[in-house]
């Protein structure tokens, strides 16, 4: 009686044992499952796209959001409610040809004789996103996708030209521009460069949601050897209110003067500054040329030649489309023929900043900008002054300036000549999207 007893509980004690065994089982085994799920998430926009039917497309020329939302089974009257409600955070008639959008509809929906999104999401740049809501509670918002910075640094050694250099290196022709147009433009001349003269940099790269470059978004510090000199440049914000920056060199001088040579890239001139120049169209007679022309093809972008403040952004009479620039009380610059304005009057704008774009408006018989030159209010030729210097550094920045530069040469001295690919520091700061 006492085995058969002793047996009983044995038995029991078996089965309870397996039964919490095959619970710790089943709770581990879904304790995996739920994170292999979290890991499988896809997010996009802060939707994970695996609960949803996503279709993406582009706007088409002549598209609406009206005509985007008919096709895809939202009716008129809801397409009213969704502008009304909508309105203050975007504008529908904002969407333009070319940019990307993505719907997303419920999964199930599909078993819908007419299924229709619940979701609308609007890329006006590579950057910012708009989400649309079209369903119960229609709502919009506007966020960022993660922007990641990484600096890095690089060198070459001319044997051509720094474009086939930078090239041979895998790196961006960006690089190319910023040194030429924007660091070195007045100290040296890149269509001279030297075989044997090299350089180093300090530069950052931008990525979005970690993967997708975006191009370089500033260059920290370089270095360039060329004829025989040693030429640094560093970075420097002389005015956090106005955000301007300019790059200066180890002893505080600026590297740039107070204009730009030209108002558009890689272009050459057809007309220059001409008080005599005779026209066969008109006769033979003379007409003066007051400006100097720039050919380039249409959309070129087109830049404010220095630091100044829109004085007009118009249309008029044989100027066509137009620019004008106050830079201080001697100077004002123009920028005429235009195809659009990207500034407004009353707008503050930087030297390199994109003001319009090259275009036929007004006189004119090929595309191209006039580019005419204003001192003291009367207009002359930009390449027969002596144009001044930048702003010097101020003696209050220039102690500033000279120990934020110390462990930033020291960097750049510690980078050597190689002809390998450009190493990549482990500097990375990621910018959270804005909510």
């Amino acid at each position: 009686m006492q085995l058969k007893k002793s047996l009983a509980i044995f038995i029991i004690a078996i089965s309870l044992w397996s039964c919490k065994n095959d619970d710790s089982a089943k709770f581990a085994y879904e304790k995996e499952q739920a994170e292999i799920a979290e890991e499988e998430k896809i997010l996009e926009f802060g939707f994970d796209i695996n609960n949803y039917i996503v279709k993406r497309d582009t706007i088409k020329s002549g598209d609406s959001f009206g005509e985007i939302m008919q096709r895809n089974n939202i009716g008129y009257p809801n397409i009213f409610q969704i502008a009304e409600t909508t309105k203050d955070t975007f504008d529908i008639r904002n969407l333009r040809a070319g940019r990307p959008y993505t719907l997303l509809y419920s999964k199930g929906s599909e078993k819908d004789s007419l299924p229709s999104p619940s979701t609308f999401i609007y890329q006006p740049n590579q950057i910012d996103y708009v989400v649309i809501g079209l369903k119960d509670s229609i709502h919009a918002y506007t966020s960022r996708k993660k922007i990641t910075y990484v600096e890095k640094t690089a060198t070459g050694v001319i044997e051509s030209s720094i474009s086939a250099t930078l090239e041979e290196k895998g790196l961006s022709q960006k690089l190319a521009y910023k040194m030429a147009d924007e660091i070195y433009a007045w100290t040296i001349d890149f269509r001279r460069l030297q075989k044997g003269d090299r350089f180093k940099v300090i530069y950052t790269d931008k990525y979005i949601d970690d993967t997708i470059y975006a191009g370089i978004k500033e260059v920290k510090a370089a270095y360039f050897e060329h004829n025989g000199d040693s030429l640094y440049a560093f970075e420097f914000e002389t005015d956090s209110i106005k955000g301007i920056k300019d790059y200066f060199n180890e002893d505080a001088k600026n590297l740039r003067r107070a204009f730009l040579k030209a108002p558009v890239q890689f272009s050459r001139i057809s007309s220059r500054y001409n008080l005599n120049r005779r026209i066969a169209y008109y006769g033979n007679k003379v007409r003066p040329h007051k400006g100097t022309d720039f050919a380039a093809p249409i959309g070129t972008p087109i830049m404010a030649t220095a630091n100044g403040t829109v004085i007009e952004s118009t249309r008029r009479g044989g100027n066509g489309k137009f620019v004008k620039i106050r830079h201080n009380a001697t100077y004002s610059t123009q920028y005429l023929h235009m195809k659009a304005q990207n500034v407004k009057k009353g707008e503050f704008v930087k030297q390199g900043d994109i003001i319009g774009w090259v275009g036929m408006t007004g006189n004119t018989g090929g595309p191209h900008v006039c580019y005419r030159f204003w001192k003291n209010g009367k207009q002359v030729d930009p390449f027969k002054e002596e144009l001044p210097d930048a702003e010097p550094i101020s003696d209050s920045l220039k102690v500033k300036y000279l120990e934020y530069i110390k462990p930033i040469r020291k960097q750049l001295d510690n980078i050597f000549f190689l002809e390998a690919e450009p190493k990549e520091t482990e500097n990375t700061i990621t910018e959270d999207p804005i909510l």
